[in-house]
Parts: C-alpha cells; structure tokens; sequence
C-alpha cells in the first residue's frame, strides 16, 4: 500500500528519467493529473494523457529531454503526510531564482508559486521542481 501516491509519482518521474524513458506511467487520480498538468504548462513534460488500461484508469506521462539530458533536473517533495508545510502569500518560495517552480495547493485549486504569489493566496507547498 501507498502511503504518499505524490511521493510515489515523483519518485517514478525521476527513475525513469535516470534511465532516459520516454514515458512514465503511473495509476490515475487527480491529484496527479492536476499535478502533471501544471508540468506539462510549464514545459518541464512532454504531454500529459489518461488512459483505459485494464481494470483501472492510468496516467501517461511523455517525459521531455533536452541533448538527452532531462529537462526536470530535479524534483523534490515539500510537504509530507508526516510533516505539512504552509505558507503565507508574500512568503511563497522562489525556486531557482525563479527559473524553477513550486506546486502550490490553494483553496482556488494547485497552481504553481508564481501564479499563487500574482493571486496573493497562500497554502500547503506540495513539490519543487527545476
């Protein structure tokens, strides 16, 4: 049993990039799909699908490189089910100088820092990504 499916889903992200996979795939919720989304705006992932496989519905995620490097070059989880970790809006992280992003989850739904910050909302850090 999974006890941190967002964990489980970055940790997959990461071990298929080490071995330069061209998708990763994953059981869906959505959380994950929101979360994969938010990637796939950003340009950190190729494209993003749900697909019918079997008994239960999963989530396809094209990975993207870039000189067959990948072009997440790292991806961290924030708040834990062990240890949640909150912000105030004008506290909200820059990652990377801003050239990374942060996974925001908001009362208005996840969006990453820098849209949380121009919403002046504040919420639980989900993950870091650059």
């Amino acid at each position: 049993m999974i006890t941190d499916p967002i964990s489980d889903m970055l940790t997959r992200i990461r071990n298929a990039q080490a071995v330069q996979k061209r998708e990763v795939v994953m059981p869906y919720s959505k959380v994950k799909f929101a979360i994969a989304k938010i990637l796939e705006k950003e340009g950190f992932v190729q494209d993003v699908r749900r697909v019918e496989e079997g008994k239960f519905p999963a989530l396809r995620i094209g990975l993207k490189y870039r000189d067959r490097s990948p072009v997440i070059q790292n991806l961290r989880r924030v708040s834990t089910p062990g240890q949640r970790v909150y912000t105030k809006s004008i506290e909200l992280p820059k990652i990377l100088s801003d050239l990374g992003i942060a996974i925001i989850s908001t009362p208005n739904g996840l969006m990453t820092n820098k849209e949380a910050r121009a919403r002046h909302l504040g919420g639980e850090i989900i993950c870091e990504i650059y």
